[in-house]
């Protein structure tokens, strides 16, 4: 496939890159500056803004699916609008360009998720620092899930950097699930298979290593 990425500079997204090209995709990453992004091997370079519909619209050209794994910084007292921002705009593009298949990464506290993060997550990191943030999430998956697209919000728990163990348990059912961590690389190679894998179709999978 060709793919477009968004978020591809972020340690999760250069993990979609090596596990996408890996597998044989071609990616497209929209970057705020190529100059900045030019040690990202692997992928072509579209220069420009997310947000911008006319930017996603040319670098969908061709694609036949999108991952997203664009992320904002903590804000306790700022309101967060990127994540949604982005999605509207993505999402106009995508039914302009007729791409169907997304895939976009929120968290652990996103929709019904919320809760099952663990007491310190839950009670403290949640309310204090993380409220806007994932209020933003909310919006962002209410997007996708309006969008008419075939689409799958994944929530990973809490992200390492350790290498990948190439184990990944997914789940709906959030039952005695409380909080958890889980290798960016294997996050990466989760959310690359939902490219061409239709067990999570329309669903919002948590993930765990």
């Amino acid at each position: 496939m060709k793919v477009l990425l968004l978020g591809a500079t972020g340690g999760t997204g250069r993990e979609i890159v090596k596990r996408a090209t890996a597998k044989g995709h071609s990616v497209v990453a929209v970057v705020r500056s190529i100059a900045k992004a030019g040690d990202l091997a692997g992928a072509t370079l579209v220069e420009g803004d997310a947000r911008d519909e006319a930017v996603l619209a040319r670098a969908l050209e061709g694609c036949t699916g999108v991952i997203s794994s664009i992320g904002t910084s903590v804000s306790p007292f700022k309101e967060v609008t990127l994540l949604s921002t982005v999605t509207r705009s993505l999402v106009k593009a995508m039914a302009q360009k007729g791409v169907r298949r997304l895939v976009c990464i929120t968290g652990l506290g996103a929709g019904d998720s919320r809760g099952h993060g663990g007491f310190v997550f839950d009670n403290i990191i949640m309310p204090l620092l993380l409220r806007k943030v994932y209020d933003d999430k909310n919006r962002q998956e209410d997007l996708v899930r309006a969008s008419g697209l075939d689409w799958v919000p994944v929530r990973p728990v809490v992200l390492n950097d350790k290498g990948g163990t190439g184990k990944v348990r997914a789940a709906t059912d959030l039952s005695g699930i409380h909080g958890g961590s889980i290798a960016r690389a294997d996050v990466a190679q989760f959310v690359v298979d939902q490219l061409t894998e239709d067990r999570w179709l329309h669903h919002a999978p948590l993930i765990r290593g």
